[in-house]
């Protein structure tokens, strides 16, 4: 397909959806994510986030059916902030408040708009942890995925390709944490002791992106 070439919108992403894979995704690597926080933090990043997880998804059950997505993120990130502790709770909750607003009352989630909710996202994790790229956090994965998405859908990739490649973009960002030094949050205490462990953060928000390609459903 030519650069540029538009293309017809025929699946979107549900919320729901996406929250219920990345909750799933979450707790059956939660004692994989404990490890990581263990070496380099309090050791209860996978405790914190699936239970966060959980909550986001009964929130979004009982939730309004009839809601436009922008208002289940919000619901979600509201969600997360009231349940998980320590950093990821309050920077998941505003990325994914921020995101929700960035859609406003749109209809629909399609490709497009979630470069934009991820966009945001990205914006508010900086914003409010003080963190750039190579920092060892979670910005070095979600960074690498915002960009891997917008680059695959303006050469017209389809939607779900587009993901796959935001997934590994996000996955190789992870992992590149390892060598770093950790220069925010508790990690950063460690100085030259935070190298060679990858960032748990990181980690975790790759499953949160890669839970994207289980999110599909047909528009309209």
């Amino acid at each position: 397909m030519r650069v540029g070439t538009p293309i017809a919108v025929d699946q979107v992403l549900s919320v729901n959806d996406w929250m219920t894979s990345a909750a799933a995704a979450i707790e059956a690597e939660a004692d994989h994510l404990t490890q990581l926080d263990s070496a380099i933090g309090d050791g209860d990043h996978g405790v914190n986030m699936t239970r966060g997880m959980r909550a986001v998804t009964a929130a979004l059950a009982d939730g309004d059916a009839a809601a436009p997505p922008g208002e289940r993120l919000i619901l979600a990130g509201k969600t997360l902030v009231s349940t998980v502790g320590g950093a990821s709770g309050p920077l998941w909750g505003s990325a994914l408040r921020r995101g929700g607003r960035a859609l406003d009352d749109a209809a629909e989630l399609d490709g497009p708009a979630l470069v934009e909710v991820l966009s945001a996202a990205l914006a508010a994790v900086q914003e409010l942890g003080a963190a750039v790229p190579g920092e060892k956090t979670m910005v070095d994965a979600l960074g690498p995925a915002v960009e891997a998405l917008r680059e695959r859908l303006a050469a017209g990739d389809p939607l779900d390709a587009a993901l796959a490649a935001a997934a590994d973009a996000a996955d190789a960002g992870a992992r590149a944490t390892t060598p770093m030094q950790a220069r925010k949050g508790r990690a950063s205490y460690l100085g030259e002791r935070s190298v060679g462990h990858q960032d748990p953060g990181a980690t975790s928000t790759a499953l949160i992106v890669r839970a994207l390609g289980s999110a599909l459903v047909p528009a309209g």
